[in-house]
């Protein structure tokens, strides 16, 4: 579930705590986690509800100026449900402390190298981390679709192996495109390539 930059900090300070979602089945559960740039959100609650349901008070707490507005964000789609999701900031998301940490002692890059040499092997279109890596770390701040139309791939199965990278600490996202994080440009530097 992809939250609005311009939520974050309303998120962050607790005063959105709500988002509405068309799904053909819910991407989030009760009782699961979101990581987001505005930290872990814990999710309460996923309900099914009408668009006749929603309130001043939920479009308030889903961080719209009214219910037309938040109405206006909500897209009726065929064979699509619309969900209420609830949700709670627990806390800072971890991989900004690992993507800071650019402590790469041997056993770190082993780890590292075998994570990375496990999804190259696994891939159904072969290795790609070596490449994603190399085009991140040479065109920080570029879109996504041009990243992955210079490597032949269709955006959304290149954003999905960034945020993998981004679990691992190796990346981060800006304002527009990606960049290597400190401890991606520590691992990349002392990389065989």
């Amino acid at each position: 579930m992809l939250l609005p930059m311009a939520l974050m900090e309303p998120i962050r300070q607790g005063s959105v705590t709500l988002a509405f979602r068309s799904w053909k089945r819910p991407t989030v559960r009760p009782g699961g986690t979101l990581k987001t740039a505005a930290g872990v959100l814990g999710i309460d609650e996923v309900t099914p509800i009408e668009p006749a349901d929603i309130t001043e008070a939920d479009a308030a707490s889903a961080g719209a100026a009214s219910l037309d507005d938040l109405l206006g964000w909500l897209r009726p789609e065929p064979d699509r449900r619309l969900y209420r999701i609830r949700f709670h900031r627990v806390g800072d998301d971890p991989r900004i402390a690992l993507r800071d940490d650019d402590r790469i002692d041997g056993e770190t890059r082993e780890r590292l190298d075998a994570r990375l040499a496990g999804w190259d092997r696994r891939s159904p279109t072969g290795p790609w981390t070596e490449a994603t890596l190399r085009i991140i770390a040479e065109s920080p701040g570029v879109v996504a679709g041009e990243l992955a139309r210079q490597l032949g791939s269709e955006r959304d199965p290149f954003k999905r192996r960034v945020r993998q990278l981004k679990e691992l600490g190796l990346t981060e996202s800006l304002p527009v495109g990606y960049r290597l994080s400190p401890r991606g440009e520590r691992y990349w530097s002392g990389r065989d390539h």
